[in-house]
Parts: C-alpha cells; structure tokens; sequence
C-alpha cells in the first residue's frame, strides 16, 4: 500500500518518503499507520519535509532488505518521482538492511532511531546533555561504517565536532584500513565521553544525597514527549523554562522548589519525553539524567488526554519507566489538556482508571490546585504498609524509619534488624532495595553475606 503526499509549500528543505512495516505477531502500541503518523512528526521536529510513505505487512521481516524486493522496487520508483533526498524507516534497522537498501535505491536511508538521536543532538543544549548525545550517536554508528566513511566529524552532531578534537584520525598502522583506523578513533572517542559521563554521574550522586540530607522529597516529571510537563513545571514553579508544541522539545533535566499548602515543600524535576521505540543507546547514555527519575520519591505522569492514542502513550511510559527500573516508584497522574477535548467533563470519566489522577489544563491553570493537593498529599499524608531487613551500616535508613514512620516491629537478627511499619509514600523509594520481598527473592546464604560484608565495612 502507498501513499502519495503532496508536495509542501515551505521553503525547501530535504525531502523524505517514510516506510513502515507491521509484522505480524509482534507486539505494537500503536497502530501502523499511527506509528507512521508520528514518524512524519519526528521528521518535521528534525526539519524534514514528508513526500510519501510505503507501507508493508510482513510474516518477518526480509533478510536482505527488510521489505521484500517488489516494495524496494516500488519505493525507488516513487523516491524517483519524488525527487526523495532520504528515506526513513519506521523501525530500527540492521546494519546489512542499511546497505542493502541503500545500494538497491541509490539513496541515504536512516531510521527511526537515527532520526531521533538527529533530533537529540539538535536540541541538546547543556555540555552534559551534548556529551549523552554524542556517545548515543558514536554507539549506533560504529557498527554502521562502510569503506565509503572517510570524515568523522559528519556524524558528530552532538558533540558539535568534537570528534575532530582528537586530532584526526592520525597515521595508520602497517596494513591497516582507513576504516579500521576510523573505528579506533571513534572507539577512542567512546571510552572519553563515557569516563566524561562517569564524571556527570557522581556529581548528580552527590546533588542527591544533599537533596536527600534537606528532607525535601523530589517529583519527577515523566510522560510521552509533548505532553505538557515543561508547560506544567512553568505553571507550577512560576518560571520560564522552555517549552513548546513540538516532540523532545526539553532535554536537560531542570529542577524547581515549590511551596505546596502550609509549610511543606517539593522539589520538582522536568525530564526528557519518553516515545514509543525508544532507542536502546539513548537509554544507555542518558542513564545519567534517567536517574533523575529512578531516585525520585514520586513520579507525576502527564498524559496529553486530548490525543487519540493517550492510553498507548500512557502504556509506552509505563514500560520505559519499567526498563530503567523506576515502575516501583508511587504515581499521581495529570490528565493534561482537558481544555482541548470537545467535553472537558468527559476527562472526569477517564479519571476512574487511575487510582490517583487530576484532570487538568497546563495552559489555563484548569485542576493544577486539585493536582498539587493531590501531589501534597502523596508526599505527605500517605502512609504506606512496609517490611524491610535492613543492616546495622544503613543507620541513616533505620533513624529516617524511627523519625518520620510509625515503627509498629523491630526483630534483631545477625548483621541487621527486620522493621515492621509505616512511611510515608515519599520515602518507599530509598527502602526498596531492602524491601523484604525483594530480598526474600535470595538465597539466604546471600542475605547473609550481604549483612556480614556491611557488618565489616
């Protein structure tokens, strides 16, 4: 099946022919032509002027060019009579289906992942956040280079060029390529950013463990890209923090107190959109900022409840927030941008799916007082049942238990103590790692050895 889009009337920019494939049987959010219908989206965010798209259902995809070759034939004839400068593959592909498809359409071909690491590098405006981008791009490529890879600097877009920085690619050994040469450079090139990145890492550690020492709990705000979280922190916090309609607008990690009613204070972070095949590398290097997220005492969940794929949006997070280990954190959901729904009231009715959920609008300040007592009273007023075994060594767990929970049993074992109690919802995220049912999962000889080692730290 193909689509014909007309041509755009804006300035000239490079020109894209999308291709999407469902195989059948694998699991997908959205639909085809929904994937495709946000791809479009992503290639104007990266300033990409769709043509046309293919579409295919396959039992698998093809080994050779992942389409099968009467739909590589099609695609070049309308790429042809597009005058298509790239075509974009909805899904990720292997670095064979990348050359084959290229030699066979005489064409650039990228995909998704490429398009969104285009798109990162673009909006990075933080040295760290570049240094993330960069490492992303340098991993996804490595396996990618051809003999054809003469210039290092080309791929360099979140560094800006700094892959130039290491002095070239230098002098080649006896009997090496140019291409084996350009992959230690790039290998190189890895190994810096990630120890840069190790840097970043161990100083957000320590801002948290100051966060942490002022007892002022953090929320962290996390939703599929354009949701509306930027909007919301600005109209929350009263600040000016950048926002606008368009997908990964916000990269950086930003970070406000709020005074909530009475005395009580939070503070809340701002983090990167979450979409729907999100790169593996992205993942990985911006395991950094992620932990922003993973270290919070409570998520808030925006979701764009104007938007005809809100639940698949909403399933999408769940899962990404599942892959980096932060799906134990508790949740308070903002349905945002009631005020684009035909009936307002009717976010009301959806609100009964969530146990803990406000219907709201950022941009008119509709439900965000229902919203921040909601959020108070998660922090505050929430008690939450627990049963953790924690060593003698974690004395800042066991006073922060006494102090601020309702300690109801204490039994003293070997190397430890078992607390039986409540806390409040705010801190079940710093006990989780000792949560007795996660530690219950292990033998007992290691439950043991964990206590004897912190018994002699």
């Amino acid at each position: 099946m193909s689509k014909r889009i007309p041509h755009s009337t804006t300035p000239p920019r490079e020109r894209a022919f999308l291709v999407g494939a469902e195989i059948r049987g694998a699991k997908q959010l959205l639909t085809l032509e929904d994937s495709l219908a946000e791809l479009a989206l992503l290639a104007d965010t990266a300033g990409v002027d769709v043509v046309g798209e293919l579409t295919q259902r396959l039992d698998h995809p093809h080994g050779v060019t992942y389409i099968g070759p009467g739909k590589v034939e099609e695609l070049k004839a309308l790429a042809e009579e597009t005058l298509t400068d790239v075509v974009i593959f909805d899904d990720e592909l292997s670095p064979r289906h990348q050359r084959e498809l290229e030699k066979a359409l005489n064409l650039r071909v990228i995909d998704r992942t490429a398009l969104i690491l285009d798109i990162f590098a673009q909006h990075a405006r933080t040295s760290d956040g570049m240094l993330q981008v960069e490492l992303a791009q340098y991993e996804y490529n490595l396996p990618r280079l051809t003999r054809a890879w003469t210039h290092l600097e080309r791929q360099a877009g979140g560094g800006g060029g700094r892959a130039g920085s290491t002095g070239g690619v230098g002098l080649r050994g006896p009997g090496e390529t140019q291409l084996e040469v350009d992959k230690r450079a790039i290998r190189k090139r890895i190994t810096h950013i990630k120890s840069e990145l190790e840097k970043v890492e161990a100083h957000r550690m320590r801002y948290r463990a100051q966060r942490k020492r002022s007892r002022i709990p953090t929320v962290a705000f996390v939703g599929y890209t354009n949701a509306g979280k930027s909007t919301l922190l600005n109209r929350i916090a009263k600040s000016e923090i950048y926002a606008a309609d368009q997908l990964f607008a916000t990269l950086d990690p930003t970070t406000r107190k709020v005074q909530l009613s009475g005395n009580e204070q939070a503070l809340f972070t701002d983090t990167v959109g979450f979409i729907q095949k999100l790169p593996t590398a992205l993942i990985a290097a911006f395991h950094a900022t992620l932990e922003e997220i993973a270290e919070a005492d409570l998520l808030l969940h925006v979701v764009d409840i104007s938007h005809p794929n809100a639940l698949n949006q909403y399933q999408a997070v769940q899962e990404t927030l599942k892959e980096i280990d932060a799906d134990h954190i508790p949740m308070v959901t903002a349905l945002n941008k009631s005020d684009l729904l035909r009936d307002p009231e009717g976010a009301r009715e959806v609100l009964k799916e969530f146990p803990k959920a406000a219907a709201i609008s950022a941009k008119d300040g509709t439900g965000v007082k229902e919203l921040l007592n909601l959020l108070r009273e998660e922090l505050y007023e929430s008690y939450s049942p627990i049963h953790v075994r924690l060593p003698y060594q974690q004395g800042a767990l066991i006073s922060l238990f006494h102090e601020l929970g309702q300690v109801e049993r204490v039994e003293h074992e070997r190397g430890g103590m078992v607390m039986h109690g409540r806390i409040p919802g705010r801190l079940l995220a710093q006990f989780t790692p000792w949560h007795a049912k996660h530690i219950e999962s292990k033998k007992e000889t290691e439950i043991e050895e964990n206590f004897m080692e912190e018994d002699h730290v």
